[in-house]
């Protein structure tokens, strides 16, 4: 699987984790009231499933799919902006 094939499902991972932590915080303001403990747990599992998100590394320079200059961005490039390596391309298998 390519690295921007892994770096785009992980993106969507993260689509669902947010909504996910949309969902818990107005399920809590709902059932208990306002609680900052809700914003505390979507922000902390925001945090935890974006951690991988530093290891889309292009296998050529090490520029990170995510970064556009010194910005990240939610969706990953197919072509590294370093170097101009094709992500898309299969990975090596190591046999």
């Amino acid at each position: 699987m390519s690295l921007y094939a892994r770096a785009r499902r992980h993106a969507w991972r993260m689509m669902g984790v947010l909504a996910a932590g949309v969902v818990l915080v107005v399920l809590v303001d709902r059932l208990a009231g306002h609680s900052t403990l809700a914003f505390a747990a979507a922000i902390l599992m925001l945090l935890i499933a974006n951690a991988p998100m530093l290891g889309f590394n292009c296998p050529t320079c090490g520029k990170n799919a995510f970064f556009r200059g010194v910005l990240v961005v939610p969706w990953p490039n197919r072509r590294c902006t370093r170097c101009g390596s094709d992500l898309d391309a299969p990975a090596p298998q190591n046999r």
